[in-house]
């Protein structure tokens, strides 16, 4: 039946309107993809290159600049000096043998560095940055970056290294850098993104190794493109990092100088301490070495040469080396009787040259023997009877306790490396390592610094400073973090009876000033910088009975490495103490002649900031002394940072 026309029309109307409507709505739709495609391609294009390209991004770690150590007065003695080198990147370099090859052609390449790198290359990320060659020349560089098309991957570079301007004065205290070992990253837990990086310096030894967080900074990045043959196209940013914290320690740069250089012809260490805060002012070990050729690794020749030098220049004597203490103890043995209450100042014990002790007989260093003495001749002339005679009535236990009190037997927080603790025995001790029971012949032994009692000479001055102030001093190598000084070592009171205290200071002032006295040879002539001090000579060797009967062979006569080591504490002004002083001289035979003239001439050094006038010596010595000082001065470094039991 047909559709009455009315009614096609009706249809037709709707047809048109879903037809407008439809392709208003596909107009629509076109128009905003086409508004949208036009803002992706047109507005945004930069944007979506580099993402369309986010392969070709690579990000770059910025190692921070190493902190800074000066001395106590500003002197740079660790800096950073720019270093070029040239870096590989495995992954953007195509074929490594044509493109070191090219390389070869511009820079001279070492055999042993490059074969380093390509170990590293083969080991290590592919995105990581090889040096393949290091403290090339600027013209290196130059030829380098005007051939960089030709060089996929090859990236010169400028960065920092480390430099010590003084040289062999501060090898022991700051010790040194080098490229991170395997080793190295074994004993960290969760290591630094920068430790990753080939042939990143850290600490390795002293203060450069104990307080690498604080020196080595956080790293930044830079983001940056490279095209297709894995050249560098340009840098898109960069976030800088936060360079380490500059470090100021206590050492005195013309102090430490000096000590170093009198030092140089022994096997020695000598520390000088700073009475009033605590402040190690010189801390120095001989012989030394010259740190700089740690920083880019050491030869084998070199390095063995160190190694078999019988002075042994390597460890720091002045805080590692453990000696007995020999007579330089004798006024811990002495203060433990007196506060003990076993005798008086003014007692006396008879001295015929032995003690017979459980039926050996203990000799005094002094065939002849002392006869009456008291606690000042004892500690003047060094008799040993005495202090034999002290243990027997004190113990082990009260000795060794005044000991730790003194500060010797305990390790002191500073940060170098390998810091001893020393030994103050006690029963207990020799038990529990020994397997034996302590014997009385152990406490008088002991009661001179010999049998188990080990010292460094750093415990020896922190021993002579507190005697001098009856405070805990406490040693302080850091002065100042970024600006900010921090905590002395000034210490609280000791606590020790100051009337009694004051008599052991009498005669340790004896010691340096009577006619009679052990150091009376190397005292200071200038009224108002008197010293007192204590010698010391520990045996290194048994003494035989048939060699006493004979007569005790003369270190002169014995062979270096059998001869006694000589010691020498001090503090001064007697008066007012502003710094103390202890010397060790290895082998060097007696502490009156080996290493007291050399505590002496550091002690007044010290004390005057500057070559001390002739007339603080000894008018016999004068002479010596100024062709002595002329000698040092040649041999120092200049100041400007710009250097490379028997006494």
């Amino acid at each position: 039946m047909r559709r009455p026309p009315r009614d096609n029309a009706e249809s037709l109307r709707r047809i048109t309107r879903r037809a407008m409507i439809l392709g208003g709505a596909q107009a629509a739709f076109v128009g905003v993809l086409g508004l949208r495609m036009r803002f992706m391609q047109v507005d945004q294009a930069d944007q979506f290159r580099l993402l369309a390209e986010e392969n070709r991004i690579k990000i770059r770690l910025i190692p921070p600049a190493r902190g800074r150590i000066f001395d106590r007065n500003g002197a740079v003695v660790a800096e950073n000096v720019p270093s070029y080198r040239i870096t590989m990147v495995r992954e953007e370099v195509g074929d490594i043998d044509e493109v070191i090859s090219r390389l070869a052609r511009l820079v001279e390449l070492d055999p042993d560095e490059l074969e380093r790198a390509r170990r590293d290359l083969e080991e290590l990320r592919g995105d990581t940055p090889v040096t393949v060659a290091d403290r090339v020349s600027w013209g290196d560089i130059s030829r380098v970056a005007v051939n960089t098309p030709a060089l996929p991957g090859i990236t010169p570079e400028v960065g920092l290294s480390r430099r010590y301007p003084q040289g062999t004065d501060y090898a022991h205290v700051i010790g040194y850098v080098g490229p991170v070992s395997d080793r190295d990253l074994e004993q960290i837990d969760a290591p630094d993104q920068l430790l990753l990086i080939p042939r990143f310096q850290i600490g390795k030894i002293g203060l450069e190794a104990q307080r690498e967080n604080l020196l080595r900074g956080k790293a930044g990045n830079k983001r940056v493109e490279v095209n297709a043959s894995g050249r560098i196209m340009r840098e898109l940013d960069r976030q800088e990092g936060q360079a380490g914290s500059d470090l100021q320690i206590t050492i005195d740069n013309a102090l430490q100088s000096y000590t170093h250089a009198r030092l140089a012809e022994e096997s020695a260490a000598a520390v000088v301490i700073d009475c009033e805060t605590g402040d190690l002012l010189a801390c120095t070990s001989s012989p030394s070495y010259d740190p700089n050729l740690f920083v880019r690794g050491i030869s084998v020749t070199e390095y063995k040469a160190l190694l078999d030098n019988k002075y042994r220049p390597l460890p720091n004597k002045a805080v590692q080396g453990i000696y007995p203490p020999g007579s330089t103890f004798k006024m811990v043995t002495a203060l433990a009787a007196l506060e003990d209450g076993q005798i008086d100042p003014a007692e006396t014990v008879y001295c015929p040259g032995h003690l017979e002790v459980s039926g050996r007989r203990f000799h005094c260093w002094k065939r002849a023997g002392h006869g009456n003495v008291d606690l000042h001749r004892s500690l003047r002339e060094s008799c040993d009877i005495y202090y034999y005679e002290l243990a027997l009535r004190t113990g082990i236990e009260k000795i060794s306790a005044m000991a730790r009190r003194l500060g010797l037997g305990v390790q002191h927080d500073l940060p170098m490396t390998s810091v001893a603790a020393g030994l103050a025995p006690t029963k207990d001790w020799k038990l529990i390592n020994k397997g034996n029971d302590w014997v009385i012949g152990d406490s008088v032994n002991a009661a001179i610094g010999q049998g188990f009692v080990l010292s460094s000479p750093l415990q020896l001055a922190v021993m002579t400073a507190r005697l001098a102030t009856n405070r805990q001093v406490a040693p302080r190598l850091i002065k100042s973090i970024d600006g900010v000084e921090q905590p002395t070592g000034h210490g609280e009171d000791l606590g020790l009876n100051e009337n009694i205290l004051r008599e052991v200071r009498k005669a340790m002032f004896a010691v340096s000033n009577n006619r009679r006295g052990t150091a009376y040879s190397s005292r200071i002539i200038e009224d108002a910088f008197r010293m007192a001090g204590k010698t010391g000579t520990s045996q290194v060797r048994n003494i035989t009975a048939a060699e006493r009967a004979r007569g005790v062979t003369r270190n002169s006569d014995l062979p270096w490495e059998r001869r006694d080591h000589a010691l020498f504490v001090n503090f001064a002004p007697f008066d007012a103490p502003k710094v103390a002083v202890a010397v060790v001289v290895e082998h060097g035979g007696g502490g009156s002649t080996a290493a007291a003239p050399i505590a002496r001439d550091i002690t007044l050094q010290a004390l005057y900031g500057e070559d001390p006038p002739l007339t603080a010596y000894p008018a016999k010595d004068r002479g010596r002394i100024k062709t002595q000082q002329e000698q040092l001065r040649r041999a120092r470094p200049s100041q400007d940072g710009s250097g490379s039991d028997r006494a």
